[in-house]
């Protein structure tokens, strides 16, 4: 949904930036030419979706997602498509690209900007995209926003709404957008404090279009969403520099290599994370995963809501040993003593901070399964925090760290199976732990 809000929203910019046309019903097929080409170009790159069927599950997904289509380079020919196809299957845009040069020139910057939001928006986030492949193929990762973020909904939902021509449409749209914060509060996935600044978000935008025009509030629903996402970024530091000092309390000598942070909704306050390190016990390494609150006074991690990653209550009354649950215990690594004995019982969650989930394990044997098991190889062009365990591999940036996921891969059990391929030459996000300088492979 949010790609296609913002690829509506640019159309909408688009037209009202352009002079009017002198011909009302040119004028019309100018402006659903601009917002098709929009929406159309925010939503492309994900076609590769199709490609998915290519390699068994997970690697289908995990590879081909978020693939060469969502790299500059690959955005050329999809703009070609997408204009090839405007030109032949919409007579009254082709008269109209043929005959208006500035026309012409506004649905192409639209198609090219279009595919470039895609590009941006999904690397705001804990998943990441590889945009310059294949130039330079590593991972790059936001780490600012949820990856479904309902601020942007809601502030672009707002905006095009107001826009809609006919009144029922409005009110419907309204209606919608009004709705959804509401209902997710109401199932637990937002905190209070949420759906009222989205509350706050949602009367702004609307307020900008009553008072000073429709433009206004399309700027201003782009400004609210620029503005969220620069709250989140120095909100991520602060977290990325509180997980710093509670690691080296955890594990005090370990070197971190990566800490992924994903924000909850609407909620600069409430993250979850994941650390990678190295050490300290010589040739191990470590993976934990937590919920921060960066205002435990206001919103300790028990409040941050529980369906995204948070704590229950309970869960600071006790210390949480690798004994007393599966989303608490100690996993061991790729199947070496040296690991077991380097498990540790987790630290009694604070307000301020709550570790859910520990892992260490021999690098030694990480590095021999990845040149000794190319189901596992290739898996490693994708992940970024991963849990071995019964000759499983799960990056448990997504879900609860004790659950399989959409990267669960059994790599034991396809050990004699034909390697997969066809492969992209992406980076490895955990090259540190391969020994490998960067993420291409050595």
């Amino acid at each position: 949904m949010t790609h296609s809000l913002v690829g509506l929203a640019l159309g909408e910019l688009v037209d009202r930036a352009l002079p009017a046309s002198a011909d009302p019903a040119r004028g019309r097929t100018r402006r659903r030419a601009l917002l098709i080409t929009g929406l159309l170009a925010s939503n492309f790159p994900d076609l590769d979706l199709v490609l998915t069927p290519l390699l068994p599950a997970p690697l289908g997904y995990l590879i081909h997602h978020r693939g060469h289509t969502h790299t500059l380079l690959y955005a050329l020919p999809q703009v070609v498509l997408l204009l090839a196809l405007t030109w032949l299957l919409w007579p009254a845009a082709r008269r109209l690209l043929r005959e208006d040069r500035s026309a012409r020139q506004a649905v192409i910057a639209t198609a090219l900007l279009g595919m470039v939001l895609h590009l941006s928006f999904d690397g705001l986030n804990v998943y990441g995209v590889h945009p310059f492949h294949p130039f330079d193929s590593r991972w790059l990762y936001g780490d600012l926003v949820f990856i479904v973020e309902p601020v942007f909904w809601t502030a672009l939902g707002f905006a095009l709404a107001l826009l809609a021509r006919r009144a029922i449409l409005r009110w419907l749209g309204l209606a919608f957008f009004a709705a959804m914060p509401v209902l997710f509060t109401w199932i637990g996935f937002l905190q209070w404090g949420s759906l009222a600044g989205l509350a706050g978000v949602a009367l702004l935008v609307a307020g900008a279009n009553l008072k000073l025009g429709a433009r206004a509030g399309l700027v201003t629903a782009l400004l609210a969403c620029a503005g969220f996402v620069g709250i989140q970024a120095v909100a991520g530091q602060l977290a990325r520099g509180e997980i710093r000092t509670a690691l080296e309390r955890v594990a005090p000598g370990s070197r971190v290599l990566d800490i992924p942070l994903s924000s909850f909704p609407a909620n600069p306050v409430c993250w979850s994370f994941a650390t990678v390190s190295a050490g300290p016990a010589a040739g191990s390494y470590g993976v934990r995963v937590g919920v921060l609150s960066l205002a435990p006074g206001l919103s300790p991690v028990w409040a941050c809501p529980e369906r995204f990653g948070g704590v229950t209550d309970s869960a600071t009354d006790a210390d949480v040993s690798p004994g007393a649950s599966p989303a608490a215990r100690d996993r061991q690594g790729p199947q070496t003593s040296s690991a077991a004995a380097a498990a540790q019982a987790l630290p009694r969650a604070t307000a301020a901070l709550a570790w859910k989930f520990s892992e260490t394990g021999s690098l030694a044997d990480f590095r021999t399964l990845q040149r000794t098991n190319c189901h596992f190889d290739a898996w490693l062009r994708f992940a970024r925090v991963p849990s071995l365990a019964g000759g499983i591999a799960t990056d448990i940036r997504f879900g609860a760290p004790d659950q399989p996921n959409f990267s669960t891969l059994p790599y034991a059990a396809r050990a004699a199976e034909p390697c997969p391929a066809p492969l992209a030459d992406w980076g490895y996000p955990r090259a540190d732990l391969l020994g490998w300088k960067g993420q291409q492979r050595r």
